[in-house]
């Protein structure tokens, strides 16, 4: 018996395997949040400007971090390879499953919808060419590789990832070198007012840092929730610092007078890169950070694509064969397209809808299942293994209560902000 056992304690894996890197995990955090999303800030921001847009920032940070730490928490009950979709049909339901999965896909979609219509208008300005014949053009190229392969999305990602981080650098670093602290603060005008705007900038926020989908991934990929969370932490700090990098760039050379225009056209991208090449003397420097932007709705374009390409397909049961990555391709692509043609709304009017549909599985949803795994948890915190010796404390979010109420409570204002804004009951900068 005792050599039996000798034999197969000898066929089990080393238990000294590093485990993954922290810096690869936080870079996969980093690059969901950071995208397209983030040319959007400026013009949403512009109201309450730099203080007060990096303090919501920070706060917004602060709150979807957390509310990803209580997935975790509820995973940690799941065997690995356990999905969003699976922990909350188990713990609340098919219906709020089902409702939940389409508020995932409405989030894709109005997201696919604002590249598409963007692309369009930002090769218009380029090229000269109709926008919606640009935004037509560019479904069909570049939605070809999310048809083609997974492989094929992944090689050309990592290209724009590395064309994005070389233009974002020396983009920033010439903005940097032209900041005006008078600009930046707005000292001539600055005044309490400004806090007003505040509570519109919140939803563009929270789409900041929307990463949400892939935290069962970190889980498998680290196999431990605290370093799953550290992972976390790491990646929207590394957003949170990018997206503070390039707000006090805008704002340090863009006057707020200067938003009017890019707010009137619904904070389209290709206003304020006119915008903002009206101010800057060196037109290579404006050149670098329109690549910059296009590069980034590129991005985010096939990533997102792949991303309610593969929900779809596993919806509706589609097949890998070319004839059922059609069908997937024409229910990804083809439904933003026609809405892109037909109802072309302003860039932040759609993330801000998408900021909806994000705070209920982003943050009420979280919220929900965290409750409700803590409620049927009947062991204790110490429990013997078999060797006699106490398991570590299993992994919980701190705060109690109160932190799954303030992540509950945030997404359902997100929800009524939005309402507000729809019916004009809140305060929204105009630029004046």
């Amino acid at each position: 018996m005792d050599s039996k056992k000798q034999v197969m304690d000898s066929a089990k894996p080393a238990i000294t395997t590093k485990p993954p890197s922290l810096i690869g995990g936080a870079c996969i955090v980093a690059c969901i949040c950071v995208g397209a999303g983030m040319l959007g800030l400026p013009a949403a921001g512009a109201g309450v400007w730099t203080i007060g847009a990096l303090m919501a920032l920070i706060f917004t940070m602060i709150i979807m971090t957390t509310s990803g730490c209580l997935l975790l928490e509820v995973l940690k009950d799941y065997p690995y390879r356990s999905s969003f979709s699976s922990i909350t049909k188990d713990l609340l339901g098919k219906e709020v499953n089902f409702f939940n999965n389409l508020m995932i896909y409405f989030v894709g979609g109005i997201l696919l919808y604002a590249y598409i219509t963007s692309s369009g208008l930002i090769l218009n300005e380029y090229f000269g060419i109709a926008p919606q014949l640009a935004s037509i053009l560019f479904v069909f190229i570049f939605s070809g590789l999310v048809w083609h392969s997974t492989k094929m999305v992944d090689r050309i990602s990592i290209v724009l990832m590395l064309f994005m981080i070389i233009s974002f650098s020396f983009g920033t670093v010439g903005l940097w070198f032209n900041v005006n602290l008078s600009t930046l603060l707005d000292t001539a005008h600055l005044k309490f007012e400004y806090a007003q705007y505040i509570w519109v900038f919140f939803p563009i926020a929270l789409t900041a840092f929307g990463y949400h989908h892939s935290v069962s991934t970190l889980r498998d990929y680290y196999r431990e929730e605290r370093l799953a969370q550290k992972a976390i932490m790491g990646g929207t700090i590394i957003a949170l610092f990018t997206y503070t990098v390039w707000l006090m760039s805008i704002y340090g050379n863009l006057p707020r007078v200067s938003f009017g225009p890019i707010i009137a056209e619904g904070g389209n991208i290709d206003t304020l890169l006119i915008s903002l090449k009206a101010v800057l003397a060196e037109e290579t420097l404006s050149n670098i950070i329109s690549a910059f932007s296009a590069a980034a709705i590129l991005s985010s374009f096939i990533g997102v694509g792949l991303g309610v390409f593969d929900f779809l397909a596993d919806l509706f049961q589609f097949d890998a064969t070319s004839k059922g990555r059609t069908k997937t391709w024409a229910v990804t692509f083809i439904p933003p397209l026609i809405f892109s043609l037909l109802f072309p709304f302003g860039f932040l009017a759609a993330i801000g809808y998408a900021a909806s549909a994000a705070a209920i599985w982003a943050c009420i949803v979280p919220a929900l299942l965290a409750r409700k795994s803590r409620l049927q948890v009947t062991s204790h915190n110490f429990e013997e293994n078999e060797e006699g010796h106490k398991k570590s404390k299993p992994y919980q979010v701190p705060g109690g209560e109160l932190v799954l109420v303030g992540v509950f409570i945030y997404g359902v204002v997100i929800i009524v902000i939005n309402i507000l804004v729809m019916f004009e009951a809140l305060p929204v900068f105009e630029g004046v």
